[in-house]
């Protein structure tokens, strides 16, 4: 029921969405970002390369399995057609649906069958993950599938002895890295949990070896085709820096970004790919050590906009905001993160050894966008776990 209930609201509003639009913009637009650009040139057999919409050579601007999946799209589909784009929706629907299960089950293993279901439960409705399967043609959709079977993956695999299981669970987190290289932000801390819980290396070794092992394959693509050495993508430099600069003040900082800037976009043609990153990395770097009060209201500022769903003055918002959509969004994504904060408190007040896998989601997945860009779309890996732990905190608060 849960999981026809998460379709059948995905879809509708992506039905909604598509008849309010022209089929011509819908073909064009939504692939016009950095993923689509990749899949359109290799489908034109140019290679993993140019994502500014531009001929600019290979590339590692991110890892390649949404990119190719939406090569796929086109190779099937076409080329910029209405079709391709509503078998891409498809698709982040698809994801973003089949995330129930591994929510579910995970939060079965937490706290039991209640939990489960309102942790379910509140996946279906959450509007975030309602909108960005159709708003956003970005791996979001498939990275919060992923993170949250990785979630699931963990809790099951505490105290299991099957060596199967730990293969699974490595092979699992290549395919998710190959998808989020952000992620990679929660593998020490997932596979030191589960290292600590079973009082032995030997296991959690062999996996992170096979994890290794399975991004080698890219690493090396990078090695040969960028000249430098990426294991998994390039463009923290930038990100680092559109965040951080002394052009940010009083301006939306993807006018920054070069797919919008021609500027930017004429200076990475023209330095290339990997020496662009590295002095925009530089510039963010001095920027950040020369304004330590105006960085630290940076971070703060991204910080509230993160977990309030993109705004930094959601109170004000909040106040004065016409649309009721808008409204709802925005309290829903403050009442999740005070939820999450509420679930893990609980956790640990019981003695759950489960407070700190999930706890890891919300606390440490999201510090790489304090720094850098804040926006749902990034956190969206995250939501999963925070879901649930705003489901614990829900039964905690029924149960007194």
């Amino acid at each position: 029921m849960i999981l026809v209930l998460a379709l059948g609201l995905r879809a509708g509003f992506a039905w909604d969405y598509i008849h309010r639009n022209p089929e011509r913009a819908l073909s064009t637009i939504p692939f016009l970002f950095e993923p689509g650009n990749i899949a359109a040139s290799i489908e034109q057999g140019k290679g993993f390369s140019s994502p500014l919409r531009v001929e600019t050579g290979p590339t590692a601007w991110m890892t390649p399995i949404y990119p190719m999946m939406l090569a796929g799209v086109f190779h099937i589909f076409g080329l910029y057609t209405f079709p391709a784009f509503l078998a891409a929706v498809g698709l982040n629907i698809a994801f973003s649906t089949l995330t129930v299960v591994p929510i579910f089950y995970a939060g079965r293993r937490v706290s039991g069958i209640v939990t489960a279901a309102l942790a379910a439960g509140l996946w279906a409705i959450f509007p975030n993950a309602i909108l960005l399967p159709f708003e956003s043609l970005w791996d979001a959709s498939l990275a919060a599938l992923l993170a949250a079977l990785l979630l699931w993956a963990t809790v099951a695999l505490d105290g299991s002895p099957r060596l199967r299981g730990w293969f699974a669970y490595a092979l699992l987190w290549g395919v998710a890295l190959m998808t989020n290289a952000t992620l990679v932000l929660a593998l020490p801390f997932l596979l030191g949990w589960l290292a600590w819980r079973s009082r032995s290396l030997t296991k959690p070794a062999l996996a992170a070896g096979l994890i290794i092992l399975c991004c080698v394959p890219w690493t090396i693509r990078n090695a040969l085709a960028m000249h430098s050495f990426i294991p998994l993508r390039s463009v923290a430099g930038l990100s680092l820096w559109i965040g951080n600069n002394d052009q940010i003040r009083g301006q939306w900082p993807g006018r920054l970004h070069p797919i919008t800037n021609s500027v930017e976009r004429n200076k990475y043609v023209e330095m290339g790919e990997i020496a662009y990153m590295r002095e925009k990395r530089r510039e963010a770097v001095e920027f950040i050590l020369a304004h330590p009060a105006e960085e630290l209201r940076l971070t703060a500022s991204r910080f509230v906009a993160l977990w309030s769903g993109g705004t930094a003055t959601p109170l004000a918002d909040l106040i004065h905001a016409r649309s009721f959509s808008f409204r709802f969004i925005l309290l829903f994504n403050l009442l999740a993160a005070g939820g999450a904060l509420a679930g893990m408190v609980m956790l640990w007040r019981r003695g759950s050894p489960y407070w700190f896998p999930l706890a890891v989601f919300p606390v440490i997945f999201p510090l790489a966008y304090y720094v850098t860009l804040a926006s749902a779309r990034y956190r969206h890996p995250a939501d999963p776990a925070v879901l649930l732990l705003t489901a614990v905190a829900l039964k905690g608060i029924r149960g007194r």
